[in-house]
């Protein structure tokens, strides 16, 4: 890969975290651009480099500091990364790649299902909005997460951990439905709905007029059981702790954990419009595909 830096181009040996030239053909168009007219200096390194550098760190789950020097400097990444995610870009690449995967997969833009489930993950860095999850004995934050039918993230707000996934799901559920007046039908799991606090569901109908339907554990069966529907939300959990800065929460700031989530979906529909296998294949992914296929087959019987 050639880079051009402060006019001098140098070639360095692409990293596997690096993005391939059809995946940046994706990206590229969506970020902002500068604006020679508003002035300020050009560019000293290339935004391509700056997206990879971003990339190395989630990945490899290295500190900023720690990136190879002919990636850019960590401090340059850092500030863009900081900078994008205050000012949306993130949100607004990720969403419209989901629009454009969607769209891709012959679905509609705006989906009308949705799989809603939380991940509680222990702290390294301390930071903000820290707390204790006692049902999962995890010290730190919980990722709320709520995605379509094939996995794409819809939405995702970050608390302490120490919130309930019904709290946690009330203010996700209300945050999102402006963005999707379509959606109609939530699924879940039995936190959301037990025998202690039901509220959910009812509010949920008469506060957003959306039906939460809880998929609930078998009693008779020991042992992990795959769950219509439920397991789609679990792929995306998986899908994104292969990053292994996603492994923990690592960052100091919310706010920028939900920016990290965001820059690996990106990564992953990217991919998929290009046309490339980021997703591992095999045995797992054919399963994932079957049980997919099967719900869909289950809805339009």
């Amino acid at each position: 890969m050639c880079v051009c830096v402060c006019g001098r181009e140098r070639q360095r040996q692409p990293y596997p975290s690096d993005l391939t030239d059809g995946q940046w053909a994706v990206i590229e168009p969506l970020l902002p651009v500068r604006d020679p007219r508003r002035g300020g200096r050009p560019l000293a390194w290339p935004r391509r480099l700056v997206l990879d550098t971003i990339l190395y760190v989630l990945r490899s789950g290295c500190q900023w500091r720690m990136v190879p020097h002919d990636l850019a400097p960590w401090w340059v990444a850092y500030r863009w990364f900081r900078t994008w995610t205050r000012t949306g870009v993130w949100d607004r690449v990720h969403d419209a790649l989901r629009d454009q995967a969607r769209v891709a997969e012959g679905r509609d833009p705006q989906p009308s299902a949705a799989v809603i489930d939380a991940q509680s993950v222990r702290t390294a860095e301390g930071g903000t909005m820290c707390g204790y999850d006692a049902g999962k004995r995890v010290r730190g934050r919980k990722r709320h997460l709520l995605v379509d039918t094939g996995g794409l993230v819809l939405a995702v707000q970050v608390t302490s951990a120490s919130v309930q996934d019904r709290h946690g799901g009330r203010r996700l559920l209300e945050a999102v439905r402006p963005r999707f007046p379509s959606l109609g039908l939530v699924w879940a799991d039995a936190g959301y709905a037990n025998r202690v606090d039901a509220t959910l569901l009812q509010w949920a109908r008469e506060r957003l007029g959306l039906v939460v339907e809880v998929v609930k554990r078998s009693d008779d069966v020991k042992g992990f059981q795959v769950l219509p529907r439920r397991w789609v939300v679990e792929r995306t959990f998986a899908w994104l702790t292969r990053n292994r800065r996603l492994a923990r929460d690592y960052e100091r700031k919310p706010e920028y954990a939900e920016a990290m989530i965001k820059v690996a979906m990106i990564r992953l529909m990217a991919a998929r419009l290009a046309g490339e296998a980021y997703t591992p294949s095999g045995p797992i992914e054919e399963e994932a595909a079957r049980r997919l296929a099967e719900d869909e087959r289950r809805d339009t019987a």
